[in-house]
């Protein structure tokens, strides 16, 4: 599996795979982009983290619904291993304070408990 991390209020368009755009046809299904419940915030920004099956090598993202700004096409070209993304999600991690950490261990277990 792959991985990318795409800002809140984005979404994924077209595909590519190894011979090109993703046919649906020729693979008889879409591609598999799963948004998973875990995200970073950086920069003040929230960052979604998206698992794609391996013969995925590029995805499009859009932005949901209408800019004032327009944006042209934007394709993710450098999809991150399970390796990387946990190398980043430490990197976040230790940049928190810790009573911060504990707050939200807390917090958590406190909603898991309600």
């Amino acid at each position: 599996m792959k991985y990318f991390f795409l800002s809140d209020g984005w979404t994924t368009g077209r595909v590519w795979e190894f011979g090109g755009l993703w046919n649906e046809i020729a693979w008889q299904r879409k591609p598999i982009i799963k948004k998973l419940g875990l995200h970073i915030e950086e920069a003040a920004e929230k960052l979604w983290l998206y698992q794609v099956e391996d013969d995925v090598l590029m995805v499009e993202v859009l932005p949901n619904g209408t800019t004032a700004t327009p944006i042209g096409q934007v394709v993710l070209k450098r999809l991150i291993t399970a390796e990387q993304v946990i190398e980043k999600l430490c990197t976040i991690s230790s940049s928190i304070a810790p009573e911060k950490v504990m707050s939200t261990q807390l917090n958590h277990h406190t909603n898991a408990n309600s």
